[in-house]
């Protein structure tokens, strides 16, 4: 028999008038897990954080004017992490700091040839120059089944799966079996670069 048992034998042989004192091994292991559970929420933020923001809570543009950081942990405190960085600009005067363009950085615009494109692999988009100054951007997912295109010539984005062939200009299907276009994405040449939105 185990501790467990001969305790509950012996309570219910008294008709259970006396309760032993002793924690049983299932109390202490319940307390052991609120415990635990109590420190492991003491660590949770609720503190909303921007989409876009790192690993330490901090948007790209550093903390919104409206926040304050505490100042750290006092004594007696749990701190969630490091407090966001300070900005040392006085209030009232414009940042110097160049602002980095919304969205995701592709590759420089000069990449793209006039008449031809790029496909950016990782992104999943193919971007062209049907004419000078003029750029476009697809998803570089072939709507057939899926396979990522593979080269842009001869004005069009081409499928090494099954042939399939679209236009550089809009993204419409020029030879099949793919059966719709590719889908238009959003880009701007910022400081020479390709950003996609």
């Amino acid at each position: 028999m185990t501790p467990e048992s001969t305790r509950d034998a012996e309570s219910s042989s008294t008709g259970g008038a006396r309760q032993d004192p002793r924690p049983t091994r299932r109390g202490v292991l319940l307390g052991v897990g609120l415990a635990g559970l109590g420190g492991a929420l003491a660590g949770c933020s609720t503190t909303a954080v921007p989409y876009d923001a790192n690993e330490a809570g901090v948007p790209p543009n550093g903390p919104a004017p409206a926040a304050v950081p505490d100042s750290g942990p006092t004594s007696g405190t749990m701190s969630s992490g490091p407090a966001p960085a300070r900005t040392s600009q006085p209030s009232g005067q414009p940042s110097r700091k160049k602002a980095r363009p919304k969205g995701t950085v592709l590759g420089a615009a000069s990449d793209i040839p006039v008449g031809g494109g790029a496909i950016y692999t990782a992104a999943k988009v193919v971007v062209t120059q049907p004419v000078s100054g003029q750029y476009k951007a697809f998803s570089a997912v072939c709507t057939h089944v899926g396979c990522i295109v593979n080269r842009v010539t001869n004005g069009t984005i081409d499928c090494p799966c099954h042939g399939s062939e679209f236009t550089i200009t809009n993204g419409a299907v020029m030879a099949g079996p793919a059966p719709a276009p590719l889908p238009a994405r959003q880009v701007k040449i910022v400081g020479g670069q390709v950003v996609l939105l």
